[in-house]
């Protein structure tokens, strides 16, 4: 059974950083893409970054030049730098899975961010 596990959420000032993880466990199917969503209150759960199998890289508008995400597959561990954080960043952060030659995904439970002072 495959589990995908979010860490790293928190309290957070304007303008400051966390570091979100997410280890995937148990047997996906290899290569798989990766991504981040985020869904804040009363919001649509909407795409924040994605890292394919290959390392291509793509981010939502609002994130771009302050989020950066990235892998370590020997770790089965996806990663969610957030810099220069904004209240607008606060909502529960998702860590989601899609193997390149399987028909299911997987989703984690979510990690709360929130930024305010």
């Amino acid at each position: 059974q495959v589990q995908l596990v979010e860490s790293g959420g928190g309290l957070v000032q304007p303008g400051g950083s966390l570091r979100l993880s997410c280890v995937v466990s148990g047997s996906i199917f290899k290569p798989y893409a990766a991504d981040w969503y985020r869904q804040a209150p009363g919001n649509q759960r909407e795409l924040v970054a994605s890292i394919s199998s290959s390392g291509a890289l793509n981010y939502a508008d609002s994130v771009k030049g302050r989020f950066i995400i990235s892998r370590d597959d020997p770790k089965n561990t996806v990663y969610l730098q957030m810099n220069s954080l904004r209240p607008e960043d606060t909502a529960v952060y998702y860590c989601h899975a899609k193997p390149r030659t399987w028909p299911l995904d997987y989703w984690g439970e979510g990690t709360p961010v929130t930024v305010s002072s």
